[in-house]
């Protein structure tokens, strides 16, 4: 971690602009899931123990420029207000008269949430213009501990850093480059890899670099399977495949052996009819599958075969769900595997778990306190592990 941090600043009685990921479901007015809000706490935290003037800023959904009320982040500031047990400011702008003067009112240990960042379209945009506005509202510190939006150059994740003294990172994104730098440049062997997910072409740039950075096993669930399967001269029936993408599997498959690497495919799975899905379910072999037949979910051998490969792993990273999570029955396979690894976690293993299913699937089996990190970025986390440069991150300083 070379970067500059939030605690190599000096807070007291200065606005600092801290760009924060809080970018989460909202139904009814209401935060239905609070993880990244929590995942905050810490730095917000920190600020205001120093004297800092907390001045928040995110985005929410994707209102493409417009002020959308069901994207307003004001929910967020009363939820966000129980939370930390003390008062959150809340601003109709992000930017402008209004946002200036309640950022200018702020004392020293005040927090201050702006409202969603894309309701002005400068903000994708990285308009050098908008992220001058947002560096107004500090005094010259900004603190970005967005991780899951660090892969987007945006006026509030890089434009800004160019119109502030000192860009550091927060105690999050410090967290999340710790570990996931960890699993990059050092990671502790046996190394086990879990990838799910829909698309073969969302992970192929992470299979190659977790590849080429000896992972021992390295083992894919999800629709992503079928592309792989398929390749392999294997009928799918009408499982969601990316027909382009068989060839990219064959040669996944092909550098994995000349690697020694050990890929594992799931050998069973959770099946329906097209024809009459509600009644149809049931589990067989992969092998056994035929034309009309749809694999919604990994099967018990799958998940006990899996579970067998993780026996013994001191480092494993999970991205991406086993089946169709979304859909009873077909969550059972990821929960399964979601104890599992919490399991592996428990016997000392180095446990990371990233994308907005895999997470969501450790809370909903309990055991999201045993898992060593809980990666807040989706496109973020894949991003990195694949080894590509993240604007957010590149754009603080160094220390």
């Amino acid at each position: 971690m070379n970067k500059l941090s939030i605690k190599d600043l000096d807070l007291k009685g200065k606005r600092v602009f801290v760009r924060v990921d809080f970018n989460v479901p909202i139904k009814n007015g209401k935060v239905e899931d609070d993880t990244r809000i929590r995942g905050a706490l810490p730095t917000i935290q920190y600020a205001v123990a120093q004297g800092g003037r907390v001045v928040l800023a995110s985005h929410l959904g994707r209102p493409k420029g417009e002020r959308v009320d069901k994207y307003s982040l004001r929910p967020v500031a009363e939820h966000l207000a129980r939370l930390l047990g003390r008062a959150v400011e809340f601003a109709d702008d992000c930017a402008g008269e209004e946002a200036r003067k309640k950022t200018d009112a702020l004392k020293d240990g005040d927090v201050l949430l702006l409202e969603n960042l894309r309701f002005h379209a400068e903000e994708e945009k990285n308009d050098d213009a908008f992220a001058r506005q947002l560096a107004e509202l500090c005094d010259g510190l900004y603190v970005n501990d967005a991780f899951g939006a660090a892969h987007r150059a945006h006026a509030s994740t890089a434009g800004i850093t160019k119109h502030v003294e000192r860009a550091a990172a927060g105690l999050l994104m410090e967290k999340e480059l710790e570990y996931l730098g960890r699993v990059i440049s050092d990671p502790e062997h046996p190394f086990v890899a879990i990838l799910g997910g829909a698309k073969v072409s969302d992970k192929i740039p992470v299979i190659k670099a977790l590849i080429n950075r000896r992972v021992d096993k390295l083992l894919i669930g999800g629709a992503m399977a079928y592309t792989f399967f398929k390749a392999e001269g294997f009928t799918v029936g009408k499982s969601l495949v990316e027909d382009d993408m068989m060839e990219t599997a064959r040669e996944v498959r092909k550098q994995a052996e000349e690697a020694g690497v050990e890929l594992l495919l799931p050998t069973d799975h959770q099946v329906v009819d097209s024809y009459d899905p509600l009644n149809s379910r049931k589990t067989i072999p992969v092998e056994f599958t035929n034309a009309g037949l749809v694999g919604l979910d990994i099967g018990t051998e799958t998940v006990a075969h899996f579970t067998g490969a993780l026996n013994g792993a001191k480092t494993i990273i999970w991205n991406g769900p086993m089946g169709m999570f979304e859909e009873k029955p077909f969550d059972e396979g990821t929960i399964a595997i979601a104890r599992a690894v919490a399991d592996a976690a428990d016997s000392g293993a180095t446990v990371i778990v990233g994308g907005g299913d895999s997470v969501s699937a450790v809370t909903q089996a309990g055991v999201a306190d045993r898992i060593t990190h809980i990666s807040t970025g989706g496109g973020a986390t894949l991003e990195f592990l694949a080894g590509e440069e993240l604007p957010g991150v590149t754009a603080l300083n160094d220390k």
